[in-house]
């Protein structure tokens, strides 16, 4: 129990810091393209960063169910990526990332290119904790 807590916290701070990351990054952009008159009011900043802890925790927390050995892999990765990217989109609507002055096909691409940028994650993420697990095997073969 003490483990689980303790990975739960590691894996939610992980997410929060990412998703962090990743508003800087883009504010950056979004600054650059707007040449330095990129403006939020009314509080925006604020709910964007609080949407940002919120979308860490979304992502950070179902991770837990990986711990389930008694569930199928790919239903694993569905729950996970399933609450994440629901309160992702929750989120990004809320604070206005998607939606707003776009159009559909604009909030479409918007909304696929959020999620692709999930699943690349995910993806990154399940291939170092795949060779660790292989580095572990390979020494406990060594030892053999």
């Amino acid at each position: 129990m003490r483990e689980t807590i303790k990975d739960l916290l590691k894996s939610t701070v992980i997410s929060i810091g990412m998703a962090m990351a990743i508003f800087c990054l883009v504010g950056i952009v979004f600054d650059i393209g707007y040449k330095g008159n990129f403006n939020l009011d009314h509080y925006r900043f604020t709910k964007m960063v609080i949407g940002c802890v919120l979308i860490g925790m979304g992502f950070g927390i179902p991770t837990v169910v990986y711990r389930k050995d008694n569930l199928p892999i790919p239903i694993r990765v569905i729950i996970h990526m399933g609450i994440g990217c629901a309160v992702y989109t929750v989120v990004a609507y809320a604070v206005g990332w998607i939606g707003g002055a776009a159009t559909l096909g604009q909030g479409l691409v918007i909304a696929a290119i959020q999620l692709a940028v999930a699943f690349i994650i995910w993806f990154l993420f399940m291939r170092y904790y795949r060779a660790e697990a292989k580095k572990m095997n390979d020494k406990i073969q060594a030892l053999k």
